[in-house]
C-alpha cells in the first residue's frame, strides 16, 4: 500500500508539473517553439532592436573581414616604407574592431554566465586594442610630421600590444576578484545557500563595470589629445592621417559619455533596467562603425599611395621600366653628342688651309671623328688647289729616286707631282712633234 501510493503521488506531480512547463514562456512571434529561451532577441519580431543590432553587426563583420582582407593583400604594392610599418598596427586595430561587432550578438543574447563573462571582460579589452593600436599610430605620426621620420614598424605594434595587455590585466584580476568576492559573500555561514551558487558576473554593478573600464577611457583620451600636435608639423601630408584619428576618437568619446549616462544613471530613472543589454548593444556597433568610417576604410584607401619623394613631377619618366619608352629615352641621351658632331662636320671650312687630321681632337672617342680613307680620297677626283686636307700618297718618282737623300717628305712629293700636272700639255706637244723623227729613227 506504501508503494502504491507513493508511486500515484510522483504521477500526480509530473501531471501537474507538464501542463505548466508547457504553458510557461511560450515562444515570441518569429521564433520557433524548439528554441532555446536564452536567443529569443535574435528572432523576435516584437522587440525589433534585437533584429535590428543583429543585422548591423553582420554587415559590420562581413565589412571588417573584407577590409581586413584587402589591407593584407595590398603589402606589396605600397610603395611608402613608412606607410608599410604601420600595417601590422593597423590589421591588429580590424581585428579588434571584428571582435566588437561580435560582441554585440553577446549582448542581444539574454544574460547568462558565459554571456555576461564575455561582456565583462571583452568590452575593455577590445577597446583598449582599437584605442592602443590609435595611441601608437599618433605616436608615430608625432614623429613623421616633425622629422619625416618615424620608429619601427615592429616598435608601434610592440607599444599597442603592450597598452592592450594591461588591460588584459586589469580586467582578469578584477573580473576574479569580483566573481571570489561573491561567492563568499553568497557561501557566508549566514546565508543558507550554498558556497558559489551566486558568483556570476551577471550579478556585477553598473557603477563597478564602468569604474573598471577607466584605464580604456585613458586611452581614448590620450589618443583625442595625441592627434592635435600632428597637425601643426612641418610635414603636412602627414596631417590627413591625424585628422582620421581625430575625428574618430571625437567620436568615440562622444559615444562614450552617451552610453555611460544611460547606462549608469539614464535607465535607473526610468525604472528601466531591461534596457542595459540594449545600451551596451548600441555602444558597440555605433562605436566600432566609427572606427570602420573614420579611420580604417580612409587609411585602407591610402596606403597604396605614392609619397611626394617618390614622384618627379617634371619627369616624364617617373619609373624605371624596361619599356619601348625608356630605352629610346636612355639611346637619346647617349647619343646627343654624336648627333651634334656629326652635323657639325657638314658645315663648309672657313679657309683654304692644311688642318691637320688630329685637330679636331676634344676628348670624345674616335668613332666620332670623321676620318676620310685612303680609297675614299682617290675615288674623289683630282685636288681643287694646292692646300686641300688629303692624306699625301708616296709616288715613284725618278728624280726624287736619284737623289741621295732616300727619305721624302709629305711636301716634296706634293710639289713634284703639282709641277707634272703643269707641265703635262707641254710634254704631249712635244711628243706629238718628236713622234716622225722617232718613228724614222727606229
Amino acid at each position: 500500500m506504501a508503494v502504491r501510493s507513493a508511486s500515484l503521488t510522483c504521477l500526480g506531480l509530473l501531471l501537474f508539473l507538464f501542463p505548466g512547463a508547457q504553458a510557461q514562456n511560450p515562444a515570441p512571434p518569429g521564433c520557433s517553439p524548439d528554441l532555446n529561451p536564452l536567443y529569443y532577441n535574435l528572432c523576435d519580431r516584437s522587440g525589433a532592436w534585437g533584429i535590428v543590432l543583429e543585422a548591423v553587426a553582420g554587415a559590420g563583420v562581413v565589412t571588417t573581414f573584407v577590409l581586413t582582407i584587402v589591407l593584407v593583400a595590398s603589402l606589396p604594392f605600397v610603395q611608402d616604407a613608412k606607410k608599410r610599418g604601420l600595417l601590422g598596427t593597423q590589421v591588429f586595430f580590424l581585428l579588434g574592431t571584428l571582435g566588437l561587432f561580435c560582441l554585440v550578438f553577446a549582448c542581444v543574447v539574454k544574460p547568462d554566465f558565459a554571456t555576461c563573462a564575455a561582456r565583462r571582460f571583452l568590452f575593455g579589452v577590445l577597446f583598449a586594442i582599437c584605442f592602443s593600436c590609435l595611441v601608437a599610430h599618433v605616436l608615430a605620426l608625432n614623429f613623421l610630421a616633425r622629422r619625416n621620420r618615424g620608429p619601427r614598424g615592429w616598435a608601434v605594434f610592440a607599444v599597442a600590444l603592450l597598452l592592450t595587455l594591461v588591460e588584459v590585466i586589469i580586467n582578469t584580476e578584477w573580473l576574479i576578484l569580483t566573481l571570489v568576492r561573491a561567492a563568499g559573500e553568497a557561501g557566508h555561514p549566514g546565508n543558507g545557500s550554498a558556497g558559489g551558487a551566486a558568483a556570476s558576473p551577471c550579478d556585477i554593478a553598473n557603477m563597478d563595470f564602468v569604474m573598471a573600464l577607466i584605464y580604456v577611457m585613458l586611452l581614448l583620451l590620450a589618443a583625442f589629445a595625441g592627434a592635435w600636435p600632428t597637425l601643426c608639423g612641418r610635414f603636412t601630408r602627414w596631417r590627413r592621417h591625424a585628422a582620421f584619428v581625430l575625428l574618430t576618437a571625437a567620436t568615440s568619446v562622444a559615444i562614450w559619455v552617451v552610453w555611460i549616462v544611460m547606462y549608469t544613471y539614464g535607465n535607473r530613472q526610468r525604472n528601466r533596467p531591461a534596457w542595459d543589454d540594449p545600451t551596451l548593444a548600441i555602444a558597440l556597433a555605433a562605436n566600432a562603425w566609427a572606427f570602420v568610417l573614420f579611420y580604417a576604410i580612409p587609411e585602407v584607401s591610402l596606403v597604396t599611395k605614392a609619397s611626394p619623394e617618390q614622384s618627379y613631377p617634371g619627369d616624364l619618366y617617373p619609373t624605371r621600366g624596361v619599356g619601348y619608352e625608356t630605352i629610346l629615352k636612355e639611346q637619346k641621351g647617349q647619343s646627343m653628342f654624336v648627333e651634334n658632331k656629326a652635323f657639325s662636320m657638314d658645315e663648309p671650312a672657313s679657309a683654304k688651309r692644311p688642318v691637320s687630321p688630329y685637330s679636331g681632337y676634344n676628348g670624345q672617342l674616335l668613332t666620332s671623328v670623321y676620318q676620310p680613307t685612303e680609297m675614299a680620297l682617290m675615288h674623289k677626283g683630282p685636288a681643287e688647289g694646292p692646300y686641300d686636307v688629303i692624306l699625301p700618297r708616296a709616288t715613284a718618282n725618278s728624280q726624287a729616286m736619284g737623289s741621295a737623300n732616300s727619305t721624302l717628305r709629305a711636301e716634296d712629293v706634293y710639289a713634284v707631282q703639282s709641277h707634272q700636272a703643269a707641265t703635262a700639255p707641254k710634254d704631249d706637244k712635244n711628243s706629238q712633234a718628236q713622234s716622225p723623227q722617232s718613228k724614222t729613227r727606229w
